[in-house]
């Protein structure tokens, strides 16, 4: 931070609203913000920034933020409170719960969580203190699919292959759109430039999509696909590399990897005519692209959210990698290549090359036996684990930071199920659709007023970085850091009370995290005392000491301290190889063909005879200024068009009768919804598109911008029942919908 005088000053900091951590200048005379943009410095971004990060005045200054603890009366309102009275009030009508069932406590965390440094170090302390299976998050309607395909593949979670976006010559992208996303399980700032250089440098851009989206407009080519169908298309592209001799992984890979033939097997079935007749792309285009991608002197296959919400999600999120597998561009430089983030990166702990392996379904749900992934259940089973009556009922139920009435499928069925509950406690800046609910609001500091790192966006990023910023201003005396609510809500949770020493409480967090690297082989911390360990940490707290102690035990043995003088971050180089180092397999070998993924392609096989009925599908839409539904309060991120319609193709308009601008319903076995239609050919014909994360015209909320800019809630039609079977993610593309214009009544 530096002073210009007379009040005036520049702060630096990293972007927390989205995934692509651009880095930010900020000038304010004396606590106020005068203005936000891009830092020019940043080793990342390189001054690149998106409407969301000026959004951040707005979100700092909004009048609608809670501000001090609010408890929920009888009528419904709510009053302020003080810590001490929230903390007593959970204290004594949580205590009864987890004393008859651990599991009667669910929480649900957000995904503002990501981005959130204090929520990712301590929510892992609360939850352990919980000791419920009734974990539930954003991820299931999410990523998940992809994560754990690499989980299976490569060992570990966050072992995902991302593009080289800046040295590849042709990138192929599914169910993706970055330029709206900023980059999703790829942290990437100014996706749009590192795309255009792909081209410039004479490479090909080739996108996969229902919609032609802003990325589909700046591609060489766009391919409309049928929803849902992208393992069709990635299986037809596999099975054209083996028919033609073009599955050429390379002696380095093959060595160590294990189910190449089982693959082979298991693509014999989808030719390119039979992935046509599913995908409605033509069989000599998928050949096509096949041969291109396995010529193509370095190129990527890269999968997002359109291929992780859908029918077989786990299965396309495995094909991605089987392809860059197959064409030698696993692990090298141009494809796609696993990063090495400076702190938290489980794949370079350990012993290296081998490692636990991933287990799944090691719980399933009370009510339909879904299976655990990762510490977690699906949120799709969220409400009936409340509402459906029996032993082992949710009775309680901590949200942190999440809003799945807006954001989880069959919302209307969660909205009611909130009302059964015999407590709720949220850890949230608003009073939105979810937490006026809650018995109990705890509010959380300004983005502004914490410190930020991101721990869990590094690991995915296209260029190993790491960037530390400090809090741009001082803490509100009466507004603590997150970490400290969620050490005393641990306090409880243990049995410890509302009044827990949280210092205490933090020493003894630091103490188990130093003994875990204290007694793990190759760090530098290991047989060394924790007590001599603490001390070289001293006198930092709370989130700060943790990812000190992560950053001198990571593999680029940085410190703190390095980060804190270094306020535009540290660039720590392009991707490098890193296999077989970075796998954890209990093999030791890239697992090519896994038992759960092997075992659900008959399922994709029988879908290849599934009769084309001409019937209308829904799916999503990023957006740029959207990218979580608390965003809707701030106005420079809602202002101009409405931008939550529903697109509509023309023929499908005007066979349904549709009218652009005019409402139409859309209904599911789920439930129904209006909005504005907007008829365009960017939606392909039997496809409509609504975005995610709207739908805030419900009563009791305290959103005046939001409310004001309502639109319509897409989860309304999402139906809790369509689930990836292996992974049990939410579908959220290719919903089977019907689609009426909403008349006006005739006068009497």
């Amino acid at each position: 931070m530096s002073a210009t005088g007379n009040g005036h000053r520049t702060a630096y900091r990293t972007c927390p609203l989205c995934e692509a951590t651009c880095g930010l200048e900020i000038q304010l005379d004396g606590d106020q913000v005068t203005s936000i943009r891009g830092d020019k410095d940043d080793v990342f971004s390189h001054g690149f920034i998106c409407p969301k990060g000026y959004a951040l005045k707005e979100l700092h200054a909004d009048p609608d933020r809670v501000r001090t603890p609010l408890i929920r009366q009888a009528d419904g309102s709510f009053t302020a409170a003080t810590w001490d009275e929230a903390f007593a009030l959970i204290d004594e009508r949580l205590k009864p719960i987890l004393a008859e069932d651990r599991n009667g406590v669910a929480v649900y965390l957000g995904n503002p969580n990501a981005h959130n440094l204090s929520n990712q170090l301590y929510g892992r302390v609360l939850l352990k203190a919980l000791g419920t299976r009734n974990l539930y998050s954003a991820s299931t309607v999410d990523q998940y699919p992809k994560q754990m395909a690499s989980a299976l593949m490569f060992g570990t979670g966050t072992t995902v292959p991302v593009p080289d976006l800046d040295r590849t010559q042709y990138l192929l992208m599914l169910g993706a759109n970055p330029l709206q996303s900023n980059g999703s399980l790829m942290t990437s700032p100014d996706v749009r430039g590192r795309l255009r250089a792909i081209r410039a440098r004479g490479g090909k851009l080739v996108v996969v999509d229902p919609r032609r989206t802003r990325t589909a407009e700046e591609a060489d080519e766009h391919h409309f696909i049928r929803p849902g169908t992208d393992a069709h298309l990635l299986f037809a592209l596999v099975h054209v590399l083996f028919d033609e001799g073009l599955a050429r992984p390379g002696e380095r890979l093959e060595a160590m990897s294990a189910g190449l033939e089982e693959v082979q097997r298991l693509a014999q079935p989808f030719t390119p005519e039979a992935a046509a007749t599913a995908t409605g792309i033509d069989a000599g285009e998928i050949r096509r692209v096949a041969r291109e991608l396995a010529a193509a002197p370095r190129a990527a296959v890269y999968g997002r959210i359109g291929t992780c919400t859908q029918e077989f999600g786990t299965l396309a999120s495995w094909l991605v990698d089987v392809l860059n597998f197959l064409t030698g561009n696993l692990d090298r430089e141009g494809g796609a290549m696993f990063p090495l983030g400076a702190a938290g990166h489980s794949n370079a702990s350990g012993t290296p090359g081998k490692g636990r392996g991933a287990r799944f379904g090691r719980w399933q749900s009370r009510v339909r036996g879904l299976n655990e992934i990762f510490g977690e259940l699906p949120v799709a089973c969220l409400a009936e684990e409340i509402d459906t009556p029996g032993e082992g009922r949710v009775r309680a139920l901590i949200t942190i930071s999440g809003n799945p009435v807006v954001s989880t499928p069959n919302s209307s069925r969660l909205d009611a199920a909130l009302d059964q509950l015999d407590f709720m406690v949220s850890l949230d800046v608003y009073v939105n659709e979810t937490t006026r609910h809650a018995d109990v609001i705890l509010p959380a500091p300004s983005p502004l007023r914490r410190s930020h790192y991101d721990l869990a966006l590094y690991l995915l990023a296209v260029r190993n970085v790491a960037n530390y910023s400090p809090p741009v201003l001082p803490p509100e005396p009466d507004l603590p850091d997150e970490w400290i609510a969620l050490l005393r809500l641990t306090g409880i949770a243990a049995g410890l009370g509302p009044d827990v020493d949280v210092s205490a409480l933090d020493e003894q967090v630091a103490r188990v995290a130093i003994q875990r690297e204290t007694n793990t082989d190759g760090s530098p911390m290991n047989g060394r005392p924790v007590d001599e360990v603490l001390a070289e940490l001293e006198p930092r707290t709370g989130p700060e000491r943790l990812l000190d102690l992560m950053l001198r035990a990571g593999p680029y043995r940085l410190s703190l301290e390095q980060l804190e003088n270094a306020p535009h971050g540290i660039d720590l180089g392009p991707l490098k190889p890193r296999l077989p180092d970075a796998l954890r397999t209990t093999s030791g070998r890239i697992e090519l063909a896994p038992e759960p993924i092997v075992a659900d392609v008959e399922r994709l096989c029988a879908s290849l005879e599934r009769p084309r009925n001409g019937g209308m599908v829904l799916v999503g839409r990023r957006q740029l200024r959207s990218n979580n539904s608390w965003m809707h309060n701030l106005p420079v991120l809602v202002k101009g068009k409405d931008r939550c319609t529903l697109q509509v193709h023309p023929d499908d308009a005007e066979r349904q009768g549709l009218t652009d601008g005019e409402p139409a319903e859309l209904r599911s076995r789920a439930g129904s919804v209006t909005a504005q239609v907007e008829v365009t050919d960017t939606v392909m014909p039997g496809v409509c598109s609504l975005p995610h994360g709207w739908g805030h015209d419900v009563a009791g909320t305290e959103q005046r911008v939001a409310s004001a800019h309502a639109g319509a809630n897409s989860n309304l039609v999402a139906d809790e029942l369509l689930l990836d079977a292996v992974s049990g993610n939410a579908v959220l593309n290719g919903i089977p919908v019907e689609l009426a214009p909403v008349r006006e009544p005739v006068p009497a």
